[in-house]
């Protein structure tokens, strides 16, 4: 049975009404200063910074939105790991087990305490005091920023599952986010054949043995039609 890994970025949830980051209706695209509030430093520091991150993840489609045809898909597959850079949860809401889903950029659905580490279901704080209860420290969403490290553990277990796949596919994802993006090279460089579905452009499509651009919610379920 073929080993088959996945990355997984924005691209990929779009079709359940969550926006991507880089695309031509990007979040980031049309509000460039967004990216702020996603900056570690910053948000540490800053009050006002902060009640602007929680006010956009309060009102974030995520809570709301369902697995589209492209994580059913996947769901599916017999031998597949998911790594994703997604912190929406839909893989596994999808069908996809918790034990096969490395969430590389943490997950929406967990708050941790900046000061002791107390973590919470973030639903239980949404619209309340997102002060720890324990210590009275800063609560942030259990997702990674700019200027934090992944986990180090997940990433170590990421690579290794690159490195034993056969078939890495890379979907969704603009692979400008290192080191996540990586996982591609690391896949490549032990002998994997690497599949992009990708509108645009990636750094890593010269390494890529296909590069398919069609809508990820045709592309997907035909990929893993054609790998089952």
């Amino acid at each position: 049975m073929t080993r088959i890994a996945v990355l997984t970025g924005a691209g990929i949830s779009t079709d359940s009404g969550i926006p991507d980051y880089r695309g031509p209706q990007g979040e980031w695209t049309k509000d460039p200063k967004a990216q702020e509030l996603f900056t570690y430093e910053t948000f540490a520091r800053d009050e006002e910074t902060r009640e602007k991150f929680w006010r956009r993840y309060e009102r974030h489609p995520a809570w709301t939105a369902e697995p589209n045809g492209a994580h059913r898909a996947l769901a599916k597959l017999p031998n597949v790991r998911v790594l994703t850079q997604n912190v929406d949860g839909l893989h596994q809401k999808a069908g996809t087990p918790e034990r096969k889903v490395l969430e590389l950029h943490g997950s929406m659905h967990k708050t941790v305490c900046m000061g002791c580490g107390t973590t919470y279901a973030t639903k239980e704080i949404l619209g309340g005091d997102k002060t720890c209860q324990q210590c009275r420290g800063v609560l942030k969403l259990g997702v990674t920023l700019f200027g934090e490290h992944l986990d180090a553990d997940v990433l170590a277990q990421a690579r290794n599952i690159a490195a034993v796949s056969e078939v890495f596919l890379a979907i969704g994802s603009s692979l400008q986010v290192e080191p996540a993006a990586a996982l591609c090279a690391v896949a490549v460089r032990a002998g994997a054949r690497l599949v992009i579905v990708n509108r645009d452009p990636t750094p890593y499509d010269d390494q890529a043995a296909e590069k398919i651009t069609e809508p990820i919610g045709t592309a997907v379920p035909r990929l893993c039609a054609e790998l089952a």
